[in-house]
């Protein structure tokens, strides 16, 4: 038998926790918990992605995201007088795409509506420890070996975007949003389907300015970057947090000069911080 083994339970928590990946959030897009009892990553969250207006003449928002995420949960398995522990990594593929219109209100100042889709699969690569299992117990535990769930999403999100200048030098991007897409199973093991509502608030802000640096013929730019995310859907307190906020320090280097498809190259290194959690992370970003 398996002993704590509700799996709907565990299987919804990975509906929630697959929002981290599907919502797009700068705060949330590394994440990596260590499970205390093996000291390896009892969840693991990553995403990238980004989105942009085409263009002031015809102001079409186009954005879209890829996610992945492993949720760890440990079940016991007992036959007799002997219990094992049993590790199950649940991994999680998903995609978000956003279609949205710029409406300028005032000056450098749009409101953003987006329409939101997803599309996510979770799935166990347990099948050695479901085998080894019933070897032990002769009990055919099937949401081991070959359990799935298929998840869609429908949304969308409302963004006020502002993009400007200070005294001509220095570039200011403040994005503040809100994001809500409900998850839904389908085509899915029995015992696996539900759903989950996967909104957060958050704000971005990001200064660029001049180094007096010159590089690739181009000056190099410093960047700096502050984030929030308030999680107000189902993720909200699943890892023990409600809120996540980072602030990162970076260089921007032009590419222009000697590149036709890519005119900037950021590098920024980031410190994440909420309740009772905090970490480090970086990333390389790119403009068309």
């Amino acid at each position: 038998m398996v002993i704590g083994g509700n799996v709907q339970k565990r299987a919804n928590g990975v509906l929630a926790l697959m929002g981290y990946s599907v919502v797009p959030d700068l705060a949330g897009s590394s994440l990596s918990i260590k499970n205390a009892s093996t000291d390896n990553p009892g969840v693991l969250a990553t995403q990238f992605g980004g989105g942009s207006l085409l263009g002031d003449s015809f102001p079409a928002y186009v954005e879209g995201f890829l996610g992945y995420s492993r949720y760890d949960p440990t079940f016991v398995a007992t036959a007799g007088q002997q219990q094992r522990l049993v590790p199950t990594k649940w991994n999680t593929f998903a995609g978000t795409g956003g279609l949205g219109w710029g409406i300028r209100l005032i000056g450098d100042l749009r409101l953003i509506p987006i329409f939101n889709f997803s599309l996510g699969h979770v799935a166990s690569d347990s099948a050695i420890a479901g085998t080894l299992i019933n070897m032990k117990t002769g009990r055919d535990l099937q949401f081991l070996n070959d359990g799935r769930l298929n998840a869609y999403g429908l949304g969308g999100s409302i963004m006020l975007d502002y993009e400007g200048f200070l005294r001509e030098l220095y570039n200011v991007d403040v994005q503040l949003r809100y994001t809500n897409i409900l998850l839904q199973s389908f085509d899915s093991s029995n015992a696996v389907h539900g759903s989950a509502d996967a909104a957060t608030v958050s704000l971005y802000a990001r200064l660029r300015g001049p180094t007096g640096l010159v590089a690739m013929r181009r000056p190099v730019r410093y960047v700096l970057e502050l984030s929030s995310t308030d999680y107000v859907g189902d993720q909200r307190g699943i890892l023990g947090f409600n809120y996540l906020s980072s602030a990162g320090v970076g260089v921007e280097l032009d590419t222009s000069a000697i590149h036709l498809v890519i005119g900037r190259v950021r590098y920024v290194f980031r410190y994440f911080f909420g309740e009772d959690v905090s970490g480090v992370g970086g990333s390389i970003a790119v403009s068309f």
